[in-house]
This record gives C-alpha cells, structure tokens and sequence, in this order.
C-alpha cells in the first residue's frame, strides 16, 4: 500500500506513534506513560480506543509487532515498534498541523454564537462556572511548569504549556470583557417572559439575511473549503 492510500493519521495516532519513536512498547505502557505525562490534557486517551488505534496503525504496516512478554498471571502483552513508514507519517502530519490552521470545529464557539437562545442572566452564570474551571487549569498548567523546572526537564517536551495556558488566558481576558458589557447592558440581548421563560419575538437574525443585498464576509478559510 502506497503512501497516498494510507488512512489519514489521528490525534491518539500521532500521540502512539510519538512514544514508539523513543522507543518500542506495549498498548498499556502507552497508556500508563500519557497519562503520567499529563497529555490527556492535549487527547482523549482510553484504553480501549488506544488498543484499537495501535491494531490500526499496525494493519496500515506504520507500527510492527515486536514480541510478546507475559509477567505472572497477567495477561500477554504485544510489544510494538514505529515503522520507517511510521516515522514518516508522523512527521508528515505534525508537520501538516503546524504549518496551516485548519478548522477544528470545537463546540464552544458555537455555543458563543447561539448563547442569545439563553436570558443574559442564565449565560452570566454559566459564564462564571465556566471561568472557575478556567483558572483551575490555569493553576495546573502552572503547577505543571514548575515541575518541568524544578526537575530540568528540557523544555522544548513542554513548550506546549506555556501555549495552554496563553490561549486559556486569553480565553479568560475575553470572558471577562464579555461579562461586563454584558452586566452593564452595553450589550443588548435576547428578552425572555419571566414567568414562562419563553423569548420573547424579535426581529430575525440579520446576519447574511437572503434578502441582504450584501453578502457578508466569510472567513477566507471557509470560503476556500466551501462547494
């Protein structure tokens, strides 16, 4: 099977075929060493899903089965090793997320864009919530560093908490301003019936009305991936 053919490489993929590039283990001494790393904070890591993602990749020929080791009563356990066409598909895709930004779709955006369904008082509340668990990471991607620093780890294997906690911080900034105009009444809002919660009818959303005789803008990289 030709390179071109091969199946795209996921997130849990990249983070299996990163470990066997130190060097060769088993499924769940993956699984153990993500999680002692704290990158279940970067991908969603389950046994079961981490398993299937290594079977993957080794019907794909990017992982090979090396040997079987059994210790006690446990269960035998398939030693793995990266591939030379593992090595490159890893490179290739970290490459491919580094060099261009590509939509990612998460649901908080989306939430952002339609929190006018909700009365201003139940989004400032689910606001703040949010912005507790918010200043916890921050906390723990603080604790995290000075770990890392305390104990000489190089830094280039944790450059990326100083970015976590940029863009947290920076998700905290904004949420902060939001809530303010928000509270003040700077920014207008929804109505909703106090008694029955029901919104109360506005005009239809202006944005890109097909009676506009303007379009709007679009971001140019979702006009590049439109039909």
């Amino acid at each position: 099977m030709g390179p071109q053919a091969r199946p795209g490489v996921t997130a849990l993929a990249v983070a299996v075929l990163a470990l066997l590039a130190e060097r060769p283990m088993h499924p769940y001494e993956m699984y153990q060493l993500l999680i002692r790393r704290g990158e279940d904070v970067l991908v969603k890591v389950r046994p079961g899903s981490l398993y299937h993602t290594v079977a993957r990749l080794a019907e794909h020929e990017l992982v090979r089965a090396e040997g079987v080791d059994r210790s006690g009563n446990r269960p035998e356990r398939t030693t793995y090793r990266i591939t030379e066409l593992g090595e490159q598909a890893l490179r290739n895709k970290i490459a491919e997320v580094i060099r261009y930004p590509h939509a990612e779709y998460p649901m908080f955006p989306l939430a952002l864009a339609e929190a006018h369904n909700l009365p201003a008082a139940d989004v400032t509340a689910l606001l703040q919530e949010r912005l507790r668990h918010l200043r916890a990471d921050i906390e723990d991607f603080d604790r995290m560093t000075d770990w890392a620093t305390e104990h000489h780890v190089p830094r280039r294997y944790w450059i990326v908490l100083p970015y976590l906690r940029a863009t947290v911080g920076a998700e905290i900034a904004w949420i902060d301003g939001f809530l303010a105009e928000l509270g003040s009444g700077a920014l207008e809002w929804e109505r909703f019936d106090p008694e029955s919660g029901a919104r109360i009818a506005g005009p239809e959303h202006p944005w890109a009305d097909a009676g506009h005789p303007e379009r709007p803008p679009v971001p140019r990289r979702a006009a590049a991936a439109s039909p």
